[in-house]
């Protein structure tokens, strides 16, 4: 079975409870504790900000100034706005709550009227089929809000809500890969974006039955030489890929590609990143990251491994760094897999200070993380600076949720590192994280980030390049050298063709065919351009 939940549904208590957040938000502002790229909400300008602007730009950059105070038009340009590819997202958690209910009645599912949990029938006393959802509107709003961030109390920690929403509907998920995905690439690709990294846990049951088979050995050479006897993990492997070209059919059925109606998530390129359950014992990390790396190495559907569920968890906590010395270990076994983790979605009051220390550090040190999801306790890291040049230098881009950030850590604003990552160049890409849960899409995201730290349409341009730039996906890039450092720049092949044009030269065409980022890349600057093309009309008009 592959499981798509994002977290499991309990929560072990940590050390210290998630409560007090505003005022202890309110102390990390105190002067000295924040640099001050942290301090005001204009962000620092990016490299290309120093590139002279086309009139293009020049016009869409006085349109979203003229508008800024204009919500409803503001919505529409962000709707409007090409945003790249979403990285960090997963797929039970982004798709939407309505879809999950009409999901769980076709299935003949029950909830369960005390916890709103869906399970499976009989639907006996105390359980509603879950149809009723449909048709009750004060039982649709109950379940809506138990499986959902929806009219969640503003002010209020969301932290225990937010993960316990994946064990609720974790009952409908793990039945229909594809149709979540013919459903989240659909938004994902009505949202203007080109590419698609979601996250799942691939031949989930048949990890854990191994895991317990070989059990522990503090020896990883040792544990993985076990795993790899007598073909198990290929076994693993070869049953993962499978559930995929079950999924992948079931996607395009659901989705109807191939036929004249197919729907927009039919032309999304679309990467899978393997989660492994940080929270489980240790013989199934491992089992869970050795399936996902060779997995990555060998099925081209997938590209990288991450760790899910609460960081904040006390079996989170107690085996973080051993975590990091097994990916250490196995990226050395497998070292064309990609490597992307959570790391620093921590806080002050949610855990020990000593433990706000030195995630990101060792996720970027020791595990090789390329990509870092919400490092959000930057500022709190052992000598965070030179943790942010290394970052910086290495271009090891991070994630950035804004709205799960919010909602699960209750970080916002000026409490939170974007503007201190860009100041010291670490790649920033925008991502929704759970947005079915969130209630919010990318861009609500890409909005928040404008309004909130005054960028300009330029900034923008460079985050949503950003997030293919920094993407999963093979081939040559279509910019130079580093370009967060140096501005968004063609590459020699294409340094002399108008970037998005229909007939780039025949350099540049070869670079295209060949590599698979470049060409989502230049679809995203064909889509820039019109994007500014309207806009000027519009001005015109």
């Amino acid at each position: 079975m592959i499981s798509v939940n994002r977290r499991s549904v309990r929560r072990p208590r940590g050390l210290l409870a998630p409560i007090g957040l505003g005022a202890l938000a309110v102390l990390s502002l105190l002067p000295g504790s924040l640099p001050a790229a942290a301090q005001p909400v204009a962000a620092t300008r990016s490299p290309a900000a120093a590139l002279l602007p086309t009139r293009g730009e020049s016009l869409v950059s006085a349109r979203l100034a003229a508008i800024r105070h204009d919500p409803a038009a503001l919505r529409a340009f962000f709707t409007a706005l090409p945003k790249g590819g979403d990285l960090h997202n997963h797929l039970s958690g982004a798709v939407s709550t309505e879809y999950l209910i009409s999901l769980a009645a076709e299935d003949g599912l029950c909830i369960d009227e005390t916890t709103l949990t869906a399970v499976q029938p009989p639907c006996d006393p105390g359980r509603r089929p879950a149809s009723d959802a449909l048709t009750d509107g004060p039982f649709r709003r109950s379940v809506l809000r138990a499986w959902s961030m929806q009219d969640f109390p503003p002010g209020q920690s969301g932290h225990d809500h937010f993960f316990d929403t994946f064990g609720k509907f974790g009952e409908v998920t793990w039945r229909h890969r594809g149709k979540l995905l013919a459903e989240v690439a659909n938004t994902v690709a009505r949202q203007n974006q080109f590419y698609l990294e979601t996250m799942v846990t691939p031949a989930s049951d048949g990890a854990k039955n191994l895991a317990a088979e070989v059990g522990w050995d503090p020896d990883l050479a040792k544990l993985h030489g076990k795993l790899l006897a007598g073909g198990k993990l290929d076994k693993l492997v070869a049953e993962a890929s499978r559930e995929t070209d079950e999924s992948d059919a079931e996607f395009r059925t659901a989705a109807q590609c191939g036929t004249p109606r197919a729907e927009a998530g039919c032309r999304l390129p679309v990467r899978w990143i393997s989660q492994v359950s940080r929270g489980s014992s240790p013989e199934r990390v491992f089992t869970q990251m050795a399936l996902g790396l060779r997995l990555a190495e060998r099925d081209k559907r997938f590209v990288a491994v991450n760790l899910v569920q609460p960081e904040d968890w006390d079996s989170s906590l107690q085996n973080y760094s051993l975590q990091m010395r097994m990916l250490d270990y196995l990226h050395r076994v497998y070292p064309k897999a990609h490597i992307t983790l959570h790391a620093g979605e921590l806080w002050p009051g949610l855990v020990k200070p000593e433990d706000l220390t030195f995630h990101i550090g060792e996720a970027v040190n020791i595990a090789h993380a390329e990509r870092v999801g919400h490092g959000v306790d930057l500022v709190h890291e052992d000598n965070w600076q030179q943790l942010a040049r290394t970052m910086a230098a290495r271009q090891i881009a991070v994630e950035v949720p804004f709205s799960s950030n919010a909602q699960i850590l209750g970080v916002k604003g000026a409490d939170h590192p974007f503007t201190t990552y860009r100041s010291y160049g670490v790649p920033v890409v925008l991502a929704t994280d759970d947005p079915g849960v969130s209630r919010i899409d990318i861009s609500h995201e890409y909005q928040y980030a404008a309004t909130t730290y005054r960028l300009g349409y330029r900034d923008l341009k460079d985050l949503a390049r950003a997030s293919l730039e920094y993407a999963f996906l093979p081939g040559t890039s279509l910019w130079q050298g580093n370009p967060t450092r140096g501005g968004y720049r063609l590459a020699g092949a294409c340094r002399h063709d108008i970037p998005g044009t229909h007939n780039p030269r025949q350099q540049c065409r070869r670079l295209l065919d060949a590599s698979t980022k470049a060409r989502v890349q230049w679809r995203q600057e064909a889509a820039f351009a019109a994007f500014e093309r309207r806009i000027a009309a519009t001005t015109a008009g």
